[in-house]
């Protein structure tokens, strides 16, 4: 597998972030209906309190179907003459009451008529705004079964939803990173345009969860070359493919079939050890690995002192120094720790 470094599509569609939308279009739609219908039952109820304050030019009798008639008309155009209002009230009820419900019921309806006009601008205006403000965020490429598990677990460990960005070609698949809240992006995240898009220049991580390994290589490429910083995590269903994933940027490669493969085999004799692993990667687990900077009270001390945790690793320039190690009996100022802690006690941090 030889990837290549994807090229802008100098003719490819504009982008737009995707946000599940408050109300379905249904919805919308009988909001304004019940909208229209209240200001109409406002004047009716008016018109028929007051009706002694109209007059009928055709039969002198104004009846609860004149009013529901007057009404109509009212709301809708200036009047016939047929029936008209005769006392100050009436008039004054027609013109301060009648008249902004007839601009305002007017107005629903040219709003209902341009709904997707106004969509589409507003759309625009929320993307262009999002895109400014984005900033240490994480981008979800392949929003899979991969992707959307990630995406919760980003989200029980405290990720607002509104920082993470899936990005997928599918529009079912966006359509499911909305619906968990998530800003979705349509497109394929092998390109350049769409990575830019997702503001990968001021992005914190990138998750790369594809269904081939190729797809896989070509957005981690891509990706470093657009971010020589930025943190990214892939993971890859051909063992042979972890060296290459590495080469083209990866920092973490995840082979799930070859770990599923190993803690099944562990099982058979070591099923307590396991149940302890999976425990550790369950979102619902009760102790969970996490990594942080050595505190200033820590430095000199041993990694196996540490109060917050257990200490099993510590990273010092690079290097990975277990606990069992004679360097790990004294931390160093830009040490960093892994550990095992309690849920409750990282949920407090």
């Amino acid at each position: 597998m030889k990837p290549s470094v994807p090229q802008d599509a100098s003719a490819s569609p504009k982008l737009s972030f995707q946000r599940q939308p408050r109300l379905s279009v249904w919805q919308a739609l009988a909001v304004r209906a019940l909208i229209v219908f209240g200001m109409i039952g406002v004047a009716l109820g008016g018109h028929w309190l007051d009706r002694g304050g109209l007059r009928d030019n055709v039969d002198g009798e104004v009846s609860l179907v004149d009013v529901v008639y007057f009404t109509a008309v009212t709301v809708t155009t200036v009047g016939y003459g047929d029936i008209v209002p005769v006392t100050d009230r009436a008039r004054m009820f027609d013109t301060f009451v009648v008249t902004p419900i007839r601009i305002f019921v007017w107005l629903i309806f040219l709003g209902t008529a341009y709904t997707f006009v106004l969509q589409h601008q507003w759309g625009q205006f929320k993307t262009r705004m999002t895109r400014r403000t984005l900033k240490g965020h994480t981008i979800i490429c392949g929003f899979g079964a991969g992707g959307e598990r990630a995406a919760a677990e980003l989200l029980r460990i405290g990720h607002p939803s509104e920082t993470i960005i899936a990005i997928d070609p599918l529009q079912e698949r966006i359509d499911e990173a909305t619906a968990l809240g998530l800003i979705g992006l349509l497109g394929d995240a092998r390109t350049n345009t769409v990575l830019k898009a997702a503001r990968i220049s001021t992005a914190a991580a990138v998750l790369v969860a594809t269904s081939k390994d190729d797809a896989t290589a070509l957005v981690v490429l891509s990706a470093r070359q657009l971010n020589e910083r930025i943190k990214i995590s892939a993971t890859v269903r051909a063992q042979e493919n972890e060296s290459l994933l590495y080469q083209a940027g990866a920092d973490v490669v995840i082979n799930p079939v070859s770990l599923g493969g190993h803690l099944l085999a562990r099982s058979s004799a070591h099923h307590h050890a396991v149940d302890y692993l999976r425990d550790l990667a369950a979102s619902d687990g009760r102790v969970v690995l996490r990594e942080r900077a050595a505190l200033t009270e820590e430095v000199g001390t041993p990694l196996r002192n540490i109060a917050t945790g257990v200490g099993l690793r510590i990273l010092r320039s690079g290097k990975a120094i277990g606990f069992w190690e004679k360097a790990s009996d004294a931390l160093l100022q830009n040490d960093i720790i892994i550990e095992v802690v309690s849920v409750s006690g990282a949920s407090s941090k």
